[in-house]
């Protein structure tokens, strides 16, 4: 069974008022998840802007959480690119940093590709990182990449690298998908991308979740992990659930990464937090005023 089991959260990237990465900011948000009960972060993922920034503006906070106390082993940073040799460099980088987990996008610029492709692509990787304390996330989000990890595809890699590839994040939004990876895999962990299928997943042998409302509903959402099988908990969980799904939901009344920004400056009271990197464009003023009742009902009726 692998050991990537938990809440982890898919954090979003603060942004100075230059669109810079904001590293202070960054390090206080992935301490604040850690305290809410998040087991790790998956920092440079699609909700943290990642594409969006260079090799060494990826690089650099990395380095700038682990000097922040953030420790290594809490960290699932997304190292997958479109050209190998930076796939590779920036995983290797984070191996130096002491983080052995993280989470690998395909090479997803070019579309149709075959199962034979995505195999050498990821073998050369692994192959040319040569390192034993690698453990990969393979992420399939065929909806942003347009490129969708097959069962056959999966099977074959995990069976070529039996103590590397140590589990999947689904953001294909299909339950059925991700229940069946986690019959069919049963030794890999099983991720759901979506925060509202982290209880139906679990209940179905799912690993736990890489998510973006985490930034808000980390608390309720390690609630359903370590309570969903206590029948005695059902009422804990099932109010933990509705917060998780009514945060969602507002998170999806707009662009979702800006909106979930938007959500994060609320919380923090840092205006800031609403810059996004171009193509991106930050909510605006009339949205975040529509934005705001909906978020005020929710502490209304779901308090924490």
């Amino acid at each position: 069974m692998s050991p990537v089991r938990g809440v982890f959260s898919a954090a979003a990237t603060p942004l100075d008022a230059n669109l810079e990465p904001d590293h202070a900011a960054l390090v206080a948000h992935c301490r604040q998840l850690l305290a809410d009960g998040c087991h790790g972060i998956a920092m440079l993922g699609s909700t943290g802007e990642a594409n969006s920034f260079s090799l060494a503006e990826r690089m650099a906070m990395l380095e700038a959480v682990i000097a922040g106390g953030v420790p290594a082993d809490a960290l699932l940073p997304g190292t997958g690119l479109c050209a190998l040799p930076e796939t590779i460099a920036l995983t290797r980088h984070a191996l130096g940093l002491g983080i052995t987990t993280v989470v690998m996008l395909p090479p997803f610029y070019y579309k149709g590709v075959s199962d034979q492709g995505l195999l050498d692509a990821y073998s050369r990787v692994i192959e040319t990182v040569a390192d034993e304390r690698l453990k990969v996330i393979l992420y399939h989000i065929p909806p942003i990449s347009q490129i969708a990890l097959s069962h056959e595809f999966i099977g074959k890699l995990s069976e070529k690298f039996p103590r590397t590839i140590a589990g999947i994040k689904d953001s294909g939004g299909q339950l059925d998908n991700m229940v069946a990876m986690a019959r069919t895999f049963p030794q890999l962990s099983i991720l759901a991308g979506a925060d509202p299928l982290l209880l139906p997943l679990l209940k179905e042998g799912g690993g736990g979740c890489i998510t973006a409302t985490s930034n808000l509903a980390a608390k309720q959402l390690r609630t359903v992990f370590d309570k969903h099988a206590d029948a005695g908990e059902a009422s804990v969980v099932e109010a933990a659930q509705a917060r998780i799904v009514a945060l969602r939901e507002a998170s999806n009344s707009f662009a979702q990464i800006p909106t979930i920004k938007a959500m994060i400056a609320r919380r923090y009271g840092a205006p800031n937090w609403t810059n996004v990197r171009p193509p991106l464009v930050r909510l605006t003023q009339e949205q975040t005023d529509k934005l705001a009742p909906v978020l005020n009902r929710i502490d209304a009726e779901q308090p924490e």
